[in-house]
């Protein structure tokens, strides 16, 4: 596998605000890659530079091996884009969105067949503002798709959808890295971006803060994993604190969370649990998430 994109040393401000701050990574071809942030931290700025869209202050971007801001003509018949706030009129209607789209480019695939894949074909007809969120979201994707490109950027695709259109999404875009293709995506969603992606960087104040695999990301950070249940007041909270690889327990009301580590820590706490004959219930455990790693390095304040 060749190298898809290659970001180095990429620097971006608005006035007094750094928005990227020396951001340096490289997505591999046939790969998901993920960029993850809180809101402000430089996701969109960095994926436009990118594209082509936004000319960075200074830094090296590479796509295909073509520079965008030179090259960005024949990059652009490579390169297939869903931004984050896309509109079209509203009585546009989907097989004419497509058919303009297509003819922006010397190569096009069937718009048709696209439909059919996408799961539109019988909207193929209606105008713009009759389709729902769901089918706004897969009709952006297949506008991305039109040139057959090679290099897919999908910036905040989930964002304002319901859970079952996220995964429907979700499964959508799997099959498009299944077709050869690259996916470079921006979201805020941990639990998509843990789904999906191949790797993720999480960027925080326009720099990466990390960047690796979801399992080595979350596996890195060391967290603790949690059981957690319902049982009355006569359970002996110190005695939890005996099971293997217990670290702490919190208790509020009726529900209990034991926290620890190691694979004998679900099996320790429901002995200690059955052999002192208190009964409890919901029992389940929760492991370890990208979310946790999100936190641990971005912080968990509110942000605008």
């Amino acid at each position: 596998m060749g190298i898809a994109v290659e970001v180095a040393d990429l620097y971006k401000s608005y006035g007094s605000v750094r928005a990227v701050d020396g951001v340096s990574f490289t997505v591999e071809e046939g790969e998901i890659f993920g960029m993850v942030g809180p809101n402000g931290a430089g996701k969109t700025t960095t994926i436009e530079c990118v594209e082509g869209l936004r000319r960075p202050d200074r830094g090296t971007v590479r796509v295909l091996g073509l520079d965008p801001q030179r090259d960005g003509y024949e990059l652009r018949r490579r390169i297939g884009v869903q931004l984050q706030q896309t509109a079209l009129h509203p009585r546009l209607k989907v097989w004419e969105a497509l058919d303009l789209f297509g003819s922006f480019y010397p190569r096009r695939v069937d718009g048709n067949s696209l439909l059919e894949q996408l799961g539109l074909a019988d909207k193929r007809n209606a105008p713009f503002d009759k389709l729902s969120g769901g089918q706004k979201q897969r009709l952006f994707i297949a506008l991305a798709l039109i040139n057959d490109p090679e290099l897919v950027f999908l910036d905040e695709l989930t964002t304002g959808l319901d859970p079952q259109a996220r995964r429907a999404m979700w499964d959508l875009v799997r099959d498009v890295r299944n077709q050869g293709k690259t996916v470079f995506l921006t979201t805020h969603y941990m639990e998509e971006a843990e789904r999906l992606c191949d790797r993720v960087a999480i960027i925080d104040h326009g720099k990466i803060v990390a960047l690796d695999t979801p399992e080595n990301l979350i596996r890195s950070l060391g967290a603790e994993q949690r059981v957690v249940f319902s049982a009355d007041k006569r359970l002996d909270m110190g005695m939890l604190r005996q099971a293997p690889g217990v670290t702490r327990v919190e208790r509020v009301g009726e529900r209990v969370v034991v926290y620890g580590k190691g694979e004998g820590l679900v099996s320790g706490v429901i002995g200690l649990l059955e052999r002192a004959e208190v009964p409890f219930r919901d029992l389940r455990t929760e492991q370890p998430s990208l979310e946790d790693v999100f936190l641990a390095l971005t912080g968990r304040e509110m942000r605008e």
